[in-house]
């Protein structure tokens, strides 16, 4: 748990299906500082096979078949939740957190969704992150042919690239300038044979967002290096030097996501609206998490960062509601930089 804060964190671990889920998840819960996680497996079908393999936390091991859990097991899922808290409540086991291994078809927005509308869950849980996992050797095919896999990678806050001692080493530097054109908000990693620090998937990403918003503040551009835009998505970084209104910037960002909420497929960024420390934005589709106010800027540079990741929408357009809202309320502050065009270096 968060220090001040006891709810348990929920971590999700998706991507494509051979991604090696099951063999990192299987690595870092060896870890005896995760002991007391508990694991909900989503399985396709009726083999159960990913459930079996992790099954050494038994007890504390939930299989959920029958379909995948994006698109009917989102009632399951809560009441699996649920009755984790009760067990735990009642001393029948210890609780840290909770791990949710979804299937290689899942849309993770869905899962998100079920977890943060639903009162008590929100109460008890917080989503601490979201993991993918994407193939070294396959993970461009997969990206190609696959919405689903395109969906996984800009709701990611960490990707985890793996099997990397099978594939070429060039195509695992393509393979991270990819992932950084699709989502640079993410933090890119990599797992060869599953192997990787278990603090790097279940140590708390609430810790490391400032990290992970100042490694975006000292980017000049995105990666040099042909990229095609995936079925329509495109991404879009803007930076303010002047803080924002919080309630305009709210307002907006409301509207937005009523009106194009399928489309905006990834929104994440800190906030500076005047306080001594800003504000955490995270969004995925139509979900937003609670924001998140951070107690100061560790010494960071104080600016506004925002990135914003979508499909069949045009940035300019995006900027311009931006621009023109907050002009409305009287409150618009100048861009101090923009990048409309990640696959290009500004």
């Amino acid at each position: 748990m968060i220090e001040g804060d006891n709810r348990h964190p929920i971590t999700v671990v998706t991507g494509f299906l051979g991604s090696g889920k099951t063999t990192l998840l299987s690595n870092v819960l060896k870890d005896e500082r995760f002991a007391n996680t508990a694991v909900i497996i989503n399985e396709y079908g009726q083999a159960g096979l990913d459930h079996r393999l992790i099954r050494r936390i038994e007890e504390k091991t939930r299989l959920l078949g029958g379909g995948c859990i994006c698109c009917n097991m989102r009632e399951d899922l809560v009441n699996e939740l649920k009755s984790i808290l009760n067990e735990s409540e009642r001393g029948e086991i210890k609780l840290d957190r909770v791990v949710i291994e979804t299937t290689g078809l899942a849309d993770p927005a869905p899962i998100l969704f079920s977890i943060l509308m639903d009162p008590l869950l929100t109460n008890r849980y917080f989503v601490d992150g979201v993991i993918c996992c994407l193939d070294a050797a396959n993970g461009e095919l997969h990206l190609r042919n696959n919405p689903e896999s395109v969906k996984q990678i800009v709701s990611a806050d960490t990707v985890m690239i793996t099997k990397t001692d099978i594939a070429d080493r060039q195509m695992v530097e393509k393979m991270r300038q990819r992932l950084w054109q699709l989502n640079p908000a993410a933090v890119i990693m990599e797992a060869a044979k599953g192997r990787v620090d278990p603090e790097a998937v279940l140590a708390g990403s609430r810790g490391q967002i400032s990290s992970r918003m100042a490694r975006l503040k000292q980017m000049k551009g995105y990666p040099k290096g042909a990229g095609e835009h995936d079925r329509g998505v495109r991404s879009m970084s803007i930076k303010f030097y002047e803080p924002l209104d919080w309630t305009a910037f709210g307002l907006w960002m409301s509207m937005l996501l009523y009106a194009h909420g399928e489309k905006m497929m990834r929104i994440k960024g800190m906030v500076d609206v005047g306080d001594e420390g800003p504000i955490v934005i995270n969004g995925v589709q139509h979900i937003i998490h609670p924001p998140s106010h951070l107690a100061g800027w560790n010494g960071e540079e104080k600016n506004s960062q925002i990135v914003f990741i979508m499909k069949d929408l045009e940035p300019r357009q995006l900027m311009d509601s931006l621009v023109a809202f907050q002009n409305i309320l009287g409150s618009a502050p100048e861009i101090s930089e923009i990048n409309l065009n990640p696959y290009q270096k500004p």
